[in-house]
């Protein structure tokens, strides 16, 4: 998971997933009604590892690293669900504040300054893009794919400030450090 994706899944939450995995694991149950046996078919695993995993006693087994992995991606994909919808939905309609640090280079007209250069940037986007940026992930397009999604935004709100100045000029966004989204 890229910059980007783990940005939009932090925006989308109004409260952090369980730490632990003993507390990913005791959530998943809960969702389940204590079904081990539900949860052990989402997992991949058998019905008795679940029952092992959950037990208080000294010397109980824990879940690898690839099971860690399994718990917390079904952890995310069910955490919040009314939140993470309504949040999506106001951010489709009123739009979202992207913050980021990367790098940002230019393809524009001769005489102009066009070295990629590291930039801090807060700007306010529409929500077409959060519309666009939203399908895309829904379809699966990688990380790739939402940096052209945002780079074209950014290039027209920020650089070309709404298409008033800076015509012709194309933004070459690379490097992500942070990317962050406020909604609402």
């Amino acid at each position: 998971m890229g910059q980007i994706e783990q940005g939009l899944e932090r925006a989308l939450r109004t409260r952090s997933i369980p730490s632990s995995s003993e507390a990913r694991l005791r959530f998943l149950l809960a969702r389940n009604r204590g079904s081990t046996r539900k949860v052990a078919t989402m997992l991949g695993v058998s019905q008795r590892t679940v029952q092992r995993w959950v037990t208080k006693k000294p010397g109980a087994r824990r879940p690898g690293p690839m099971q860690v992995r399994a718990i917390e991606e079904a952890v995310l994909a069910r955490w919040q669900p009314r939140v993470r919808a309504r949040r999506r939905a106001q951010a489709e309609a009123e739009g979202f504040v992207f913050h980021t640090r990367a790098r940002f280079g230019f393809a524009a007209p001769a005489g102009s300054s066009d070295d990629p250069r590291v930039r801090w940037i807060a700007q306010d986007l529409p929500g077409e893009v959060a519309r666009e940026l939203f399908a895309a992930r829904d379809a699966g397009a990688g990380e790739q794919q939402q940096t052209v999604i945002l780079a074209r935004a950014l290039g027209h709100a920020y650089f070309r400030e709404w298409g008033s100045r800076a015509h012709g000029l194309h933004v070459a966004f690379s490097d992500v450090e942070f990317a962050d989204f406020s909604i609402g």
